[in-house]
């Protein structure tokens, strides 16, 4: 037998499996047993009610999808009486997604979701900011630091806070994000992204730009997980291009403790079944008996003059007082 369980700070789920946020909805209770994922995380939420974007709202491209939609939301009343109550049947932990346009906002509508039920609220901190000039919070590490401070003063319950993969220097905004009060990380949102049609030369999206997920952005979010584990001491859940078992056991052997799978599921509803028990033959043939003992457990170049590029690349995490760790206590 292998222990599948994972802790995420405060939280300890029974696998590392769960869905990313926007792929997952109660009816694929119909199609397979949700209890046996890690947990549950819905779409996200947001202050206001939204009808989301115009038309089209998805395009395929090679290795992977585009999506634009907006995140149509019937507002936090609507969650509170209807959604909250039909999750409580399940028993795999409740995980609630909220955005906000800003940081007064968000904390308002973090406090306003930690009811009982929820074990964790996840913060896309990856959506845009208007008092910054509509550029994402996790763009940069300051207005990530004074968002995350403001939601865990709103709330008691564990935050995930949820990075973009379009910041130039992710480890940074990384460091900002434990310091302001996160529990874990989510590493990453969607890559932007764009398609043409070259018959009606529109773009594929109504929105023109939306956010790359698949396969193909596997091998980038990898690598921003894997220096994201090695900057912060904090839970870091990977969530980009897992496809397969074997997509999860790169992102867990990178550092992360946890996964999400998004479009996978949109290709064949139960694949997280299938990654879960993918891990555990892997564990099994490899005599693993804890999955949490292979996060992190990446081996290093064997060979002596072989370039150890993850110093090279600023990934090696910084200890308090060494040149590089960055101090937020005097940030304002």
């Amino acid at each position: 037998m292998v222990d599948l369980s994972v802790d995420i700070g405060r939280l300890r789920l029974a696998n590392p499996v769960m869905p990313a946020s926007g792929t997952f909805a109660h009816e694929l209770a119909q199609v397979f047993d949700v209890d046996r994922l890690g947990a549950l995380v819905i779409k996200t939420v947001t202050a206001d009610k939204r009808i989301g974007n115009p038309t089209p709202r998805v395009a395929e491209v090679p290795g992977g999808m585009l999506n634009s939609i907006g995140i149509p939301c019937k507002g936090p009343e609507h969650f509170l009486a209807e959604t909250v109550p039909l999750y409580s049947a399940f028993k795999a932990p409740f995980v609630a997604s909220i955005s906000a346009n800003t940081p007064d906002e968000f904390a308002r509508l973090c406090e306003m979701v930690s009811v009982p039920g929820i074990s964790a609220i996840e913060v896309n901190i990856s959506c845009p900011n208007i008092e910054d000039d509509g550029r994402a919070f996790a763009m940069r590490p300051e207005p990530t630091l004074a968002v995350m401070r403001k939601l865990r003063a709103a709330s008691d319950l564990p935050l995930w806070a949820k990075l973009t993969p379009n910041a130039g220097e992710i480890q940074e905004v990384a460091q900002a994000a434990e310091a302001g009060g996160a529990d874990a990380l989510v590493v990453a949102n969607t890559i932007l992204a764009m398609s043409i049609d070259i018959t009606s030369r529109k773009p594929s999206l109504g929105k023109v730009m939306g956010g790359l997920s698949g396969p193909a952005v596997k091998p980038i979010i990898l690598r921003m997980a894997y220096q994201c584990a090695r900057s912060v001491t904090i839970p870091v859940i990977g969530c980009g291009g897992i496809m397969s078992a074997e997509d999860a056991i790169e992102y867990m052997l990178a550092g992360c403790s946890a996964v999400q799978v998004g479009t996978a599921t949109f290709i064949h509803p139960s694949a997280m079944l299938d990654v879960i028990a993918g891990i555990e033959a892997w564990c099994a043939q490899n005599g693993v008996a804890r999955v949490s003992d292979i996060v992190g457990d990446l081996a290093e170049a064997g060979d002596e003059g072989a370039r150890n590029w993850g110093a090279d690349m600023g990934t090696e995490k910084p200890k308090s007082g060494q040149a590089g760790a960055i101090n937020w206590e005097g940030v304002a």
